[in-house]
């Protein structure tokens, strides 16, 4: 392995890292949109189920949260031969972190004030209306920071990929690496990829939370 800097190494890796990031970005934003779904799901159900339904779909969540996620894509990846490595990737993301989304969600709709689901009631609103209408357009922009929080923790995530085989961004870094002893400018590279894409997402939501803190 070369220790010291080659720019002409580092400039053959670029379209190597280039086509792991493209991977990487695809998985957390396919994942991350089937999280923000599933994870509204599983907060509402929580919220406006009975207890025979909302207990299991908990502690189902729980063990999702409460175990590694590299564990949970090894046990897919065995399992559900039928599918691609990515595909699997991008569902066991999105369950994973749909167990955090609806943390998120949660404490977002425990935030509307109770004055808005008496006034829904004194309208003699229907349930589904006072949740359309009313409850979550409140929560879900108490939520926003959060979210955002949680995109971005995905995206740093997606290197756990390549315990299923999947080349994202720091699997290709290191299979150019092994291929031409040029890991010191695959690796930087890799992390300035991370670190460009995921700054201007953290200065976003840092000014969303303060504008959010207005209102």
């Amino acid at each position: 392995m070369n220790a010291q800097w080659s720019w002409e190494r580092a400039r053959d890796a670029l379209p190597v890292l280039w086509d792991g990031f493209q991977i990487t970005l695809l998985a957390t934003a396919l994942g991350f949109a089937l999280a923000a779904v599933l994870g509204l799901v599983i907060a509402i159900i929580r919220q406006s189920m009975p207890r025979w339904i909302a207990a299991p779909v908990h502690a189902v969540s729980e063990f999702v949260r409460l175990t590694p996620l590299v564990v949970q894509l090894l046990f897919a990846y065995t399992l559900l031969t039928q599918f691609s490595a990515l595909q699997i990737g991008i569902t066991v993301l999105g369950i994973h972190y749909s167990s955090y989304l609806a943390e998120v969600y949660r404490a977002g709709i425990e935030a509307v004030p109770k004055g808005q689901w008496e006034a829904a009631r004194a309208l003699s609103l229907p349930p589904t209306r006072t949740w359309r209408a009313v409850v979550l357009p409140q929560a879900i922009r108490a939520s926003l920071p959060a979210l955002g929080t949680n995109a971005v923790s995905m995206f740093k995530d997606t290197p756990f990929l390549f315990a299923i085989s999947v080349v994202e961004l720091v699997t290709s870094a290191q299979q150019f690496g092994a291929r031409n002893f040029a890991y010191l400018e695959a690796i930087t590279l890799a992390g300035v990829f991370f670190l460009v894409a995921s700054y201007p997402t953290s200065v976003l939501i840092r000014r969303l939370e303060k504008r959010l803190a207005y209102y």
